[in-house]
C-alpha cells in the first residue's frame, strides 16, 4: 500500500514538474519572439498601419502600440512551439495512434491560423474599414487613434485565424473518435447560427459585409464534414484491420 502511495505521489510530482517544464519553455520562447519583433517593430508598423494616417494621445500610447503589436505576432510565431510542449505534457495520457495524430495536426493548424489571418488582413479588415470610414467622412472629420486602429484590427482578424482551424479541428476529433460526421450533421443548423453571430460582431451591420464573412465560415464547416468523413472511413478502415489481426 505505501508503496502504491509513494508511486503515485512521485507520478504527480512528476507531471508537475513536466508542467512547469512545458510552461518555462513556452514563456522563454514568446519573450525571445517579443523581443525580436520590439528590435524590428519601425519595419512591421508600416506593414499594420498600411499607410493609414493614426494619432496617439500621449507618450504612453506609443508603448501600448508596440507592445500589443509585438504581442500579438508573438503569441502567433509561439503557437507551434506551445502546441508542441503541450503534446509533449499529454503524450503519456495517449494512445499511441492519438500521440501521432496530434503531432502531425499541429502544424496543420498553425497554417490554418496563418491562412485565416490573411484572409482578414487582406479582404475583411480592408474591406470593413473602408466601408465605415466611407460612412463617416460624408459628415464627420475622421480622427483615428493608433489604439482603436489597432483593436479593430485585431477583432477583425484573429476571430478569422481561429475559425479557419475548425476543419482540421473537426478531423482531429474525429480521428479520436470523440465525434462522427453524422454528429456534425446532426449540429450543423447550431454552428450556422453561431457563425453569424460572430460574422455580425466583426462586420458593419450591412447585409453584403456580413455575407463576405459568413459563406467562407459555412464553406469551412463544410469542408470539416468532408474531412471528418474522410477521417471517419480511414480510422474505421484501421479498426477492422486491428480486428482482423487478433482473429488471426
Amino acid at each position: 500500500m505505501r508503496g502504491e502511495q509513494a508511486g503515485a505521489q512521485q507520478s504527480i510530482v512528476e507531471h508537475l514538474t513536466d508542467l512547469r517544464k512545458a510552461v518555462l519553455y513556452s514563456a522563454i520562447f514568446f519573450v525571445l519572439c517579443f523581443i525580436g519583433i520590439l528590435l524590428y517593430i519601425n519595419k512591421v508598423i508600416p506593414f499594420i498601419t498600411n499607410d493609414h494616417k493614426l494619432v496617439m494621445l500621449g507618450p504612453l500610447d506609443v508603448i501600448r502600440f508596440y507592445t500589443g503589436i509585438a504581442g500579438s505576432l508573438s503569441l502567433g510565431l509561439s503557437a507551434p512551439f506551445i502546441g508542441y510542449q503541450i503534446w509533449k505534457f499529454a503524450k503519456p495520457a495517449l494512445t499511441e495512434q492519438e500521440s501521432k495524430t496530434a503531432l502531425t495536426f499541429i502544424p496543420s493548424l498553425f497554417i490554418s491560423f496563418i491562412l485565416g489571418l490573411s484572409f482578414g488582413v487582406l479582404v475583411i479588415f480592408p474591406t470593413v474599414y473602408s466601408f465605415l470610414m466611407g460612412l463617416g467622412v460624408k459628415n464627420f472629420e475622421i480622427m483615428i487613434t493608433a489604439k482603436e486602429y489597432f483593436s479593430f484590427l485585431m477583432m477583425t482578424t484573429i476571430p478569422l485565424g481561429f475559425l479557419f482551424e475548425v476543419p482540421l479541428l473537426m478531423m482531429f476529433l474525429t480521428a479520436i473518435g470523440v465525434v462522427t460526421p453524422d454528429k456534425l450533421k446532426e449540429v450543423r443548423k447550431y454552428g450556422y447560427v453561431l457563425m453569424a453571430v460572430v460574422s455580425a460582431l466583426i462586420t458593419p451591420p450591412d447585409f453584403i459585409s456580413q455575407l463576405i464573412v459568413l459563406v467562407p465560415l459555412m464553406l469551412l464547416y463544410e469542408i470539416g464534414v468532408i474531412l471528418s468523413k474522410v477521417m471517419y472511413k480511414k480510422r474505421l478502415r484501421a479498426m477492422g484491420n486491428e480486428k482482423a489481426l487478433v482473429v488471426e
